[in-house]
């Protein structure tokens, strides 16, 4: 006796799958997820010999489980394998009217950093790692002014192509005794780069510190989280549109909205990643800090550095 369930189609294939129930010496069923080159997805099929009745109803008891696990697991493959739709350029929205300095183009007063590495030059904040005067693994200059929770942040940056920096949002400052120097973070990073080349661009989200998250959103995704995965429903900009977007080798303005767990990042003007980060891993509150990284001699410049608080969503 052999029983067919039907065709299901997605827009992409997925890896083949098998489940195989074994609960009875004449009992045998099996669900095959099968891809085809047609892009369809065959459940196919369980084969059955004829056992006596209260064999029949057991087997449909054990394989209502089954049926379930792999639909569930069709839907799951549909969700992370839908083509993202390309979305129109959006602007940044205007600035907030509650914007405050938080740098006063002369000192370093309300930041705190080494003082080796961070000074003031020509009116814009110099973060500079040399061959005698390295970071030991990575080091902030960090605003003692107050948390980032909701919040408008407004600035622009500069910085050389030998290594990348970072600002550094919603983030815990580390001071236990096995922490590497004194200003270390852990929290959601703004990355910050000379480059044009996807996906080592500035204004991917970097999970400093935050075990097993390394890159958790890329420039040009608009995505939220699933299950514990990342799933893209939208491209916000191509390589060469930001390639056009974005000024190598001088000053580039930086956006960054957090209202809840939905993170924005616009650069020069212009929307470039949108994330929901998960219930169960999103952070809601930390400081601020601007990130010079260890490894390679490099240097970084900050100026116009504005905050405004947002409503709590």
């Amino acid at each position: 006796m052999v029983h067919h369930f039907g065709m299901l189609t997605t827009s992409k294939s997925q890896t083949s799958g098998t489940i195989v129930l074994r609960s009875h010496p004449k009992l045998e069923c099996s669900f095959c997820l099968t891809t085809l080159n047609t892009e369809r997805y065959r459940m196919s099929k369980f084969k059955l010999t004829p056992p006596p009745l209260p064999h029949a109803l057991l087997l449909v008891w054990l394989t209502l489980p089954a049926v379930g696990l792999v639909g569930n697991s069709f839907v799951r493959a549909q969700e992370g394998s839908a083509k993202p739709t390309v979305a129109a350029a959006q602007a940044a929205p205007p600035e907030s009217s509650d914007l405050k300095s938080l740098f006063d183009g002369k000192s370093l007063e309300g930041w705190d950093g080494d003082p080796r590495l961070w000074s003031v030059r020509d009116g814009v904040i110099h973060g500079e790692t040399t061959a005698t005067e390295a970071a030991n693994r990575n080091t902030f200059l960090i605003w003692r002014g107050g948390s980032t929770e909701d919040f408008e942040l407004r600035l622009s940056f500069r910085c050389n192509a030998t290594n990348n920096s970072a600002i550094q949002y919603r983030s815990q400052h580390i001071t236990d005794k096995d922490a590497p120097n004194a200003w270390v973070l852990r929290g959601y990073q703004h990355e910050l780069r000379n480059e044009v080349d996807f996906p080592n661009v500035s204004g991917f989200i970097y999970g400093e510190g935050l075990s097993g998250r390394g890159r958790i959103c890329l420039v040009g995704e608009k995505a939220h989280m699933v299950d514990g995965k990342k799933v893209v429903t939208a491209s916000l900009i191509n390589q060469d549109a930001f390639r056009e977007l974005f000024r190598l080798d001088d000053w580039n303005d930086v956006v960054i909205i957090a209202e809840g767990r939905h993170l924005r990042h616009y650069m020069n003007g212009r929307l470039i990643l949108d994330f929901t980060d998960a219930e169960d891993l999103a952070l809601s509150s930390g400081v601020l800090g601007l990130q010079l990284h260890a490894g390679k001699p490099m240097w970084a410049e900050f100026k116009n550095i504005r905050i405004a608080a947002l409503p709590a969503r």
